[in-house]
């Protein structure tokens, strides 16, 4: 139990890795669908061009939305109104005739005529509410049928014409009037039947929904079957009509079909071997290309969990509405690892996650080669994220790219324009204004997993930071001297293809651990003063070391991040302190070597190599006397040599050819900072 303990605390970053391998699967195989994926690939008016196809059990051919879409309009056009009838209205209208007809009538009318007119407004009553009258104008067709109801029971059957509207009351009576040869009497019997008329019938809306939606519900979603065995599309076979609709049935079947516990589980677990897979490969990937990175457990999570989240994010959409797959940004995921990392490893990512999505997206193809090609254009267009510009012409060449992709995509699918879904295009608009959204999320991230990104080495550069106001304030020497050195190494760096603006800053704050001795380095000694004549060489040696360690410190306390801390830590590497090492072996010979070293690390990036070179070669440089060109190359040969020689860049990865290349910018750069003229012979 001793010795397992104690080989999983040695490799426990392993361990981790491993764990976070397990948890990351799991958790993209929980977030995909469980059902069966059809194996063929097909589109309508396409050849079928797969082998002959026969129906592997029997299923029911599925409706088209165009058909469900008739059915449900020819249902919701037919559909019947319901009115619910007040059966007393008649009654109250009838007796309030019978009381206000003396009333309204003067008794000077002939007795013939009144008996006559008193008919007349009963008949005309039974008129209006034979049907019955309308308590509101409603807008429904005149030949749309309505049921009365009385008591829920249906009375009848009539149009919706045949019922009267409570403003068409007066037209009646008149009409009424006049073919009776009564008009001499329109007057008070019109008055008198605006008194009395009520509304008896009133639309019983949800009632007439619940019928329609009844109706709805009894809708076949299939027509017709095929059975097991049955030859549903030969090769070569244009894939249009019915079987097209019996493709896309068997598909759906496939996709839909209730799966038994068996079932299940092997779905589940041929997921997981695609997802292992291709998480590996990225795991491998890192190992064998950015090993600093699969070394740093926090940077290993930190991809794993943007992985995570473009998949989540998908899968959401989908279960939402797949027509929607568009909106979701995944170019935000190569444009966070090229910020952070580089934009190789933001591709490998970027189609590493799209591979992922591809077995469970619809129209798989389709949306891989989108997404893949928008990667590559965000890879090659996106540079110096810091400047906002160059993010929005980066968003909208991305934008443009998926628009042209998908025209030609639909067009060859189509095969003509008629029937474009320009909606789609917006979904497009819309992803790239989502990719915007990366600027505050690589801020996030920096805070949260304690990266470094462009963004902010460029705040880091400004010289008016406290610190580095602090620096030039207590050290102004050492203040320039950093500024030489970044003006050097951003030239050198710009030359090789490494992160000029990260090594730039690294030279800035490289030195900072002189703040606190600063007259014990020469470049700050203005009096001509030394105080190291007044020490031993080990203690000299001890205070010229310890502005490392010193650095690292404050830098921590001001919160820089790592890998500017790192510049810190490796600019002189494990190195001698020569000058105070020959002055006390001058005195003692067996003197102990390695007190007079740095404490290293040795280099570990082109980057931090860079540094060291342009910080070894701009102090020295200080003490050339009468510089020519030919001196200032010697001096750089030498100087650089002696570093390769102590294997100062044994651990960095710079080649020979880019140690070179260094060499020579840096002659150059020391050749035009003295000034110097071209030596003509003799």
């Amino acid at each position: 139990m001793k010795d397992f303990i104690n080989y999983f605390y040695r490799n426990h970053s392993l361990a981790y890795k491993v764990i976070l391998f397990i948890s990351a699967t799991f958790l993209i195989v929980y977030l995909f669908p469980k059902s069966g994926k059809f194996k063929y690939n097909f589109e309508r008016g396409k050849p079928w061009q797969s082998e002959n196809l026969y129906a592997p059990f029997d299923f029911a051919i599925k409706k088209t939305d165009e058909e469900i879409n008739a059915e449900k309009k020819n249902i919701t056009d037919n559909s019947l109104l319901y009115f619910n009838v007040d059966t007393t209205t008649k009654e109250r209208v009838v007796s309030g005739f019978n009381s206000k007809f003396k009333i309204e009538l003067p008794d000077s009318i002939i007795a013939s005529n009144k008996n006559k007119l008193f008919k007349f407004g009963l008949n005309l009553i039974n008129t209006l509410y034979a049907n019955g009258v309308l308590d509101e104008d409603y807008i429904f067709p005149d030949d749309k049928k309505v049921v009365l109801l009385e008591g829920r029971i249906e009375k009848q059957t009539v149009k919706y014409s045949e019922l009267i509207k409570q403003n068409h009351v007066k037209d009646i009576v008149e009409k009424a009037l006049t073919n009776e040869g009564l008009s001499e009497f329109q007057i008070p019997i019109t008055s008198l039947f605006f008194d009395i008329v009520e509304p008896s019938l009133t639309f019983d809306k949800t009632f007439t929904e619940k019928a329609v939606q009844n109706d709805l519900e009894k809708i076949s979603f299939t027509r017709g079957s095929v059975e097991k065995e049955t030859l549903i599309i030969s090769k070569g076979e244009v894939v249009e009509g019915d079987k097209y609709q019996k493709l896309k049935s068997l598909e759906s079947e496939y996709e839909s079909q209730i799966w038994t516990k068996s079932n299940y589980y092997w779905i589940v677990f041929a997921y997981t071997l695609l997802v292992s897979l291709a998480l590996l490969m990225l795991l491998l990937f890192l190992r064998k290309y950015r090993n600093d990175i699969f070394e740093n457990n926090t940077k290993v999570t930190f991809i794993f969990f943007n992985v995570f989240l473009m998949v989540f994010l998908t899968t959401l959409v989908i279960n939402y509405n797949s027509q929607y797959i568009y909106v979701v940004p995944l170019c935000i995921l190569p444009l966070v690892l090229k910020a952070f990392f580089d934009a190789r490893l933001g591709l490998f990512t970027h189609v590493i996650t799209v591979l992922l999505l591809g077995s469970i997206v619809p129209n798989s193809y389709e949306y891989m080669f989108l997404q893949i090609i928008a990667g590559i254009v965000t890879i090659l267009t996106v540079s110096e994220l810091y400047k906002r510009a160059n993010l929005f012409i980066s968003v909208g060449q991305i934008t443009l790219i998926y628009i042209i992709a998908y025209f030609a995509f639909f067009v060859i699918h189509e095969g003509s324009v008629d029937t474009l879904k320009w909606e789609t295009f917006g979904m497009f608009v819309l992803c790239g204004l989502a990719t915007l959204f990366v600027q505050p999320l690589i801020y996030a991230y920096e805070k949260i997993f304690g990266l470094v990104s462009d963004v902010s080495l460029l705040e880091l550069s400004d010289t008016n930071t406290k610190l580095l106001k602090e620096l030039s304030n207590k050290a102004p020497g050492t203040f320039h001297h950093s500024l030489n050195v970044a003006n050097l190494a951003e030239a050198s760096a710009n030359e090789i293809g490494a992160n000029a603006m990260l090594v730039r800053v690294g030279a800035l704050y490289h030195d900072i651990g002189k703040m606190l001795n600063p007259t014990y380095f020469t470049e700050n000694q203005s009096t001509g003063i030394n105080p190291h004549d007044e020490l031993s060489s080990k203690e000299s040696a001890k205070i010229i070391i310890d502005h490392v360690i010193n650095g690292i410190e404050i830098g921590k306390k001001y919160n820089l991040p790592d890998r500017v801390i790192d510049f810190i830590r490796t600019h002189h590497g494990t190195s001698l302190v020569y000058y105070f090492y020959k002055k006390e072996k001058d005195i003692d010979p067996l003197i102990d070597k390695r007190l007079f070293k740095y404490p290293g690390p040795k280099p570990f990036s082109k980057e931090t190599a860079i540094l060291m070179m342009c910080d070894s070669v701009e102090a020295a440089s200080k003490s050339l006397k009468e510089p020519t060109s030919t001196k200032i190359d010697a001096f750089v040969e030498n100087i650089i040599n002696k570093q390769m020689v102590d294997e100062q860049f044994l651990n960095a990865d710079i080649t020979f050819k880019e140690i070179q290349t260094i060499k020579k910018v840096l002659k150059r750069k020391l050749a035009n900072i003295y000034h110097l003229r071209i030596e003509y012979p003799e």
